[in-house]
């Protein structure tokens, strides 16, 4: 046989062999471990509590007392002695009003009382005659009638008189603080319009209006709460109206303010009212509830577990959500969020600390590292089978030689 056949033969057995211990090598699939922390979770205990749910509404100040002051008699006004914004007392002069009334009502005072003063003056003559004989008593009883009728007269000009000197000087009703007014010097005073408006001190009132569907949920002496600028302040019910308003079809409403002197007059204000109330309730906080197709459902922990727990919600204002059934005051909701988070998953509390080893092997075992020292040793062999081709190709040069 030839000796170069053979030497070619050698070197596709050596490169076989090699290719054989080598494959391995490359095909094997390491150990790949990582180490996953658990979720580090807060937690909460159901509370037993009340829940209220508001409804924001817009309502109007009005002075707890409000009076119009309106002339009783027309003319010009002469003098003013109180301006839009000044607080008055009760019975302060306003303005004063040039009223020929008060000329008319002064002339007939006068000529009354000159009637009176002829009529007492003939019956004090009279009565002398009559005490002595001189008339008879019938004509004494009418001159005594006279007098009488001329005293009547008299005092009906008087009456006229003051009434009409009253109308004349405008007063305060009411002590307060004048909203608005038209009092100015030498305008005319009309009995149709009002020359001021009053407001009274202390308590103002809150006008507001409410839908049939929150009516049941208004009654007199429930309280309400008041905002305006960032300041809050405490309201109670005063009336409410059992007939639909035929202009805005709502029901109006009045609450009063306790120290709300601060509140303008005519300003809007934003209120709150409580449409619904639950009283000694289990709740949790509005963020522990979660859904899965519209069911509500909670995480809780136990010892070192996360369980997914369904409940039945009820009403929830912007804090708290009501749990009729699901849960007790034993249980410990999960608060934090996490998409660690599932049944039977493994949980830490905050403060704790904890980790999870998790082995992901791919495809072998110990056995296929022993595999690998094969392989090394497989290499040295293939190097040695280089070796051999080369001297495989040595000695066919030799052959040739000879």
């Amino acid at each position: 046989m030839n000796k170069g056949v053979i030497a070619g033969a050698v070197v596709v057995v050596a490169a076989v062999g090699a290719s054989v211990f080598i494959a391995p090598r490359f095909m094997k699939k390491e150990v790949i471990e990582e180490t996953v922390a658990p979720p580090v979770v807060r937690v909460v205990s159901p509370q037993v509590g009340d829940i209220e749910i508001s409804r924001s509404l817009i309502g109007t100040v009005e002075p707890s007392d409000l009076v119009y002051v309106i002339p009783k008699a027309a003319g010009e006004i002469t003098a003013v002695y109180a301006n839009v914004g000044d607080y008055v007392t009760e019975g302060q002069l306003l303005c004063e009003i040039d009223t020929r009334q008060v000329d008319a009502a002064r002339l007939q005072l006068e000529a009354a009382e000159v009637q009176l003063n002829d009529a007492n003056a003939n019956l004090a003559r009279m009565r002398v005659l009559y005490q002595s004989g001189d008339i008879a008593a019938q004509a004494f009883e009418q001159v005594e009638s006279a007098a009488k009728a001329a005293q009547i007269q008299y005092d009906s000009a008087k009456l006229a008189y003051d009434y009409q000197l009253e109308f004349s000087k405008i007063t305060a009703s009411i002590g307060g603080r004048i909203e608005s007014s038209s009092m100015e010097v030498h305008s005319m005073a009309s009995q149709t319009n009002p020359l001021c408006v009053i407001s009274g001190e202390g308590m103002k009132t809150i006008s507001f209006a409410v839908t049939e569907a929150l009516l049941d949920h208004v009654k007199q002496g429930e309280s309400i709460t008041v905002e305006k600028s960032g300041s809050q302040y405490s309201g109670t019910i005063t009336e409410v109206s059992t007939m639909v308003d035929a202009m805005t079809g709502l029901f109006n409403v009045k609450a009063s303010v306790e120290g709300g002197e601060a509140l303008v007059s005519g300003s809007s204000v934003r209120l709150y009212v409580v449409s619904d109330r639950a009283e000694d309730v289990l709740s949790v906080p509005v963020d522990c509830i979660y859904y899965s197709a519209g069911n509500p459902f909670v995480y809780t922990y136990d010892n070192g577990i996360v369980h997914q727990v369904d409940v039945q919600t009820g009403i929830s204002d912007d804090v708290s959500m009501e749990i009729v059934s699901g849960l007790t005051t034993a249980d410990q909701v999960i608060t934090t969020w996490s998409p660690e988070l599932y049944e039977n998953a493994p949980a830490v509390l905050d403060g704790e600390i904890g980790t999870l080893t998790v082995g992901d092997t791919a495809g072998t075992d110990d056995s296929q590292t022993e595999n690998g020292g094969s392989v090394e040793q497989n290499d040295s062999q293939a190097e040695n089978g280089d070796d051999a081709e080369q001297n495989g190709g040595q000695t066919e040069s030799s052959a040739a030689a000879e």
